[in-house]
């Protein structure tokens, strides 16, 4: 079920709305990036001015040493951390557009769904996005005493929070808010699992970007295929 469902979402990338919200969230992820980059750099010259002195080593010119092309590795490294939970953040206010898309294809004998209110959907995204930033800065503790572990770590922490948004997002839209979260109680290993599947390539460069968009097409083939299995009545 979980393989069938990935690789229906797979056959799917070129969907042109699916391209659109993957444009829409790199494009809003790379903004916000800037936009925290460069209040990283005002708080700096705040707190310290444009010089400050460090014993034995001098004085020290903030903005123009962070201004160099070492500001561009700082970038890269907050991209890396950063960049993958902002845009599946992101990417989920725009949730409707892929699940639209996977029914429209798939599931076109499918009643109209209920919308997500936008309020809702940001309100949502907001969350998602402190708790992604949340748990991935507190694993970083994690990875320095147990670095052997840190790959299944990291999978199995983003799989488990990637694999209950996604379902939920996509369960909501048919079967209400309460719904969607018994449907995820009743089938949290499951959905765990296809969560890991999410997280797996997380680590890819390029490749970590289109994971928002296969998420949210996996889940809603997911949820389907385990409410068309569950018993009537």
């Amino acid at each position: 079920m979980i393989l069938n469902s990935f690789f229906r979402a797979v056959a799917q990338i070129g969907d042109p709305r699916f391209r659109r919200v993957l444009f829409l969230g790199i494009g809003l992820s790379f903004a916000l990036l800037v936009v925290f980059y460069a209040g990283f750099l005002w708080l700096l010259s705040a707190l310290f001015g444009d010089e400050v002195t460090v014993p034995l080593v001098g004085e020290v010119t903030w903005l123009n040493d962070l201004l160099t092309w070492g500001s561009f590795g700082v970038m890269l490294l907050l991209s890396v951390f950063l960049m993958l939970p902002v845009a599946s953040a992101i990417t989920s206010m725009f949730l409707e557009d892929v699940a639209q898309a996977v029914e429209d294809r798939h599931y076109p004998h499918l009643p109209p769904a209920t919308r997500v209110p936008f309020g809702d959907a940001v309100r949502d995204t907001i969350n998602f996005l402190g708790l992604l930033i949340g748990a991935n800065v507190l694993a970083l503790f994690l990875y320095v005493f147990f670095p052997p572990f840190s790959p299944f770590i990291f999978w199995g922490m983003n799989g488990y929070l990637l694999g209950r948004e996604y379902f939920t997002l996509a369960a909501m839209r048919r079967v209400g808010r309460e719904g969607a979260r018994t449907m995820l109680r009743q089938n949290v290993g499951r959905v765990w699992i296809a969560g890991i599947l999410m997280a797996m390539p997380l680590s890819v460069p390029l490749v970590n970007l289109l994971i928002p968009i296969l998420g949210a097409a996996t889940f809603t083939h997911l949820f389907h295929q385990i409410q068309s299995r569950a018993p009537s009545g």
